[in-house]
């Protein structure tokens, strides 16, 4: 499957490995993952085909299934590296064929850039403003809320690195590995006020 091999965030991902996870899962007959362009890089973009077909259609009420998306972002998270689970799930009664009965990835509907950023949170205390300064700095990316995810903003493995030596010049202690287990603003600024070699904050 080298032809549907993506980079990441600097990962290279086999898009059939997470294709396989998702057609595993009970209640999927079949899916499609494709790399979608988007602000600040590419984004994984999942096509499901549920087996109840009635659940892609356009009437169903949308709690119903957004459950179901978030039921199957949850199974992917739980045996897939968080780089490799889909930012997007698209919910489809049958996948795009070509007159020879392949799957016409180019047919397959775009999914809206916005649909990629989280609803706007402002943030609130001293320490989450400059972080989402620093965020704003590193991503290139104009507005920061408490809900937006750093990875999902394009952010990578060397930006990670850039974004930690700009929170240890203010005083901050944090690993990547915080970063990773704490990708939104909110959360991760929580990771920073609990770090007890804290400093006074140092305006830049």
């Amino acid at each position: 499957r080298i032809d549907h091999q993506v980079k990441i965030r600097g990962f290279r991902i086999e898009l059939g490995e997470i294709e396989s996870q998702l057609q595993a899962q009970a209640g999927i007959q079949d899916a499609v993952v494709i790399a979608q362009s988007a602000t600040g890089g590419q984004r994984l973009v999942a096509y499901v085909i549920p087996s109840d077909s009635t659940l892609a259609d356009e009437a169903v009420d949308a709690d119903v299934q957004n459950i179901f998306r978030a039921d199957i972002k949850a199974q992917l998270q739980a045996v897939l590296p968080e780089y490799m689970v889909p930012n997007q799930y698209v919910l489809l009664d049958k996948l795009p064929l070509t007159p020879n009965g392949k799957l016409d990835r180019k047919a397959l509907p775009t999914v809206e850039v916005g649909a990629f950023t989280r609803e706007y949170q402002v943030p609130r205390t001293e320490l989450e403003q400059q972080l989402a300064s620093i965020w704003q700095e590193v991503l290139g990316v104009e507005q920061i809320g408490l809900n937006d995810n750093f990875f999902e903003l394009g952010g990578h493995s060397l930006l990670s690195i850039q974004l930690l030596n700009h929170v240890r010049r203010q005083g901050w202690v944090a690993s990547v590995r915080d970063l990773f287990q704490h990708p939104q603003l909110g959360d991760f600024a929580k990771v920073l006020e609990q770090s007890s070699d804290r400093t006074e904050l140092i305006v830049p």
